[in-house]
């Protein structure tokens, strides 16, 4: 799967590592429930940290159609809540 944090660029995923991958969606999405700024930051990047370690990058002056959309390291979480889907960030949460 292509996925595109947004601000960096893409990475190509294998859908193998989304069961880890849901359990920090999980949790980023009990923190944004409880308005848990500290926690859902901290879980954020912790998240991208790991698509961008799991996943490989793809060339500046390549552009595939991204299949999933993450948040800019820096978004906030109203940013966030509007990216939402039922599962989460991630499919199958």
């Amino acid at each position: 799967m292509i996925v595109r944090i947004m601000g960096e660029g893409q990475v190509k995923l294998d859908d193998a590592h989304f069961p880890q991958l849901n359990k920090l969606d999980d949790e980023l999405l009990q923190e944004m429930d409880s308005n848990d700024e500290q926690g859902f930051r901290r879980t954020l990047n912790a998240l991208l940290d790991e698509v961008r370690r799991l996943g490989t990058a793809l060339p500046d002056d390549t552009l595939e159609p991204s299949e999933l959309i993450l948040p800019a390291p820096d978004a906030d979480l109203e940013e966030v809540r509007r990216m939402l889907t039922d599962d989460g960030l991630f499919p199958g949460g």
